[in-house]
């Protein structure tokens, strides 16, 4: 296996090990699974890791988004409304726009 595709799969695994650490009812934004991973600055890693997911994967993507605590996908899409509604079922509150408050929600792992 060429090195950096090795390193790759290693990064992917620690964004995956952080994104499975977020807690039912807390969200976390793209750049703080990548910190809290160790690859800060990786936001956009963390997006395509997300975006490639098996359809039955059971890792917890719903709860990452946008750097101002919004839904990244387009609204027309379905997933857009599957994210809101498990936020929501989490009693996480998900405005209209797919907006939630990150002074709330949001995920602290040193607390």
């Amino acid at each position: 296996m060429p090195h950096h595709s090795r390193n790759r799969d290693q990064a992917d695994q620690r964004l995956r090990a952080t994104v499975d650490s977020l807690p039912t009812g807390r969200v976390a934004t793209y750049g703080q699974i990548a910190t809290e991973a160790g690859l800060p600055g990786r936001a956009r890693r963390v997006g395509q890791l997300l975006a490639n997911l098996e359809t039955d994967s059971d890792l917890c993507w719903h709860r990452v988004l946008g750097a101002g605590g919004q839904i990244s996908l387009p609204r027309e899409r379905p997933a857009w409304h599957e994210q809101r509604a498990r936020l929501l079922a989490e009693g996480v509150e998900c405005d209209d726009r797919g907006r939630v408050d990150l002074e709330r929600y949001g995920w602290r792992p040193d607390e």
